[in-house]
């Protein structure tokens, strides 16, 4: 993490999230699935693949440079695999497609519009997350203005998008001892590294390239194993 956060809160070092224990009452660690950008092909066989290998809470349609209309072409066949599923489908960063598809929720990124927003335009009962990178006070600020999830990032190097954030993991631990709404943990997250972040207090692992990097249903397998291990 930076020397302070952008509110001028101190710093949280690795020893805080050394004596926090992972509060047993909260639901367990949940795997958050993120699409490549290029969904076509046969990437929709891909997503039934990995959705069949194991649970995963969530699926967040992710696509960049496409108009909504050939967007919402792309979506809808994912969208009906998530629906099939009962996995949750959630798209990034619009609001509009996401009204457009009648999806689950809205992922917003700090310039895609406030939360206050998307809860009027999708209802009560969308799910609205919004990025808040290594910064508490974005956090807050995203839980006062209704989200349902804060997500904190990149946590390990990553190849999927341009990070300019890296968070201790000790952020994950102030969250959920403060507060109840679900955080998830994103950034290079793999089978391999997912364990601190699970003990730090994550409630979902979003991860993309450690899926469809490889064999996604065998990544989605060990992925399983280390969030019930």
């Amino acid at each position: 993490m930076t020397d302070h956060d952008d509110d001028g809160l101190p710093p949280l070092g690795p020893e805080f999230a050394a004596q926090f224990q992972r509060d047993e009452r909260r639901p367990a660690c949940q795997l958050y699935l993120i699409s490549p950008l290029d969904v076509t092909g046969g990437f929709a066989d891909r997503l039934a693949r990995a959705l069949d290998a194991g649970p995963v809470a969530a699926f967040q349609f992710r696509v960049k440079d496409v108009d909504q209309h050939a967007a919402a072409a792309l979506a809808e066949p994912l969208q009906r695999i998530c629906s099939d599923r009962d996995v949750a489908f959630l798209v990034n960063d619009s609001i509009s497609l996401a009204k457009r598809l009648g999806a689950d929720g809205v992922h917003l990124g700090q310039g895609d519009g406030d939360p206050r927003e998307a809860r009027s335009v999708l209802g009560p009962n969308a799910q609205i997350g919004v990025t808040c990178h290594d910064s508490r006070h974005l956090a807050m600020e995203a839980g006062e203005g209704g989200a349902d999830y804060v997500a904190f990032g990149a946590f390990y190097p990553t190849t999927t998008k341009e990070v300019r954030h890296h968070p201790d993991p000790a952020i994950l631990s102030w969250w959920t001892t403060v507060f109840e709404i679900p955080c998830v943990a994103i950034g290079g997250i793999t089978p391999a590294n997912a364990r601190p972040l699970i003990e730090a207090g994550a409630d979902f692992l979003a991860v993309s390239g450690a899926v469809w990097g490889g064999d996604e249903a065998a990544a989605i397998k060990a992925f399983g194993a280390v969030l019930a291990s």
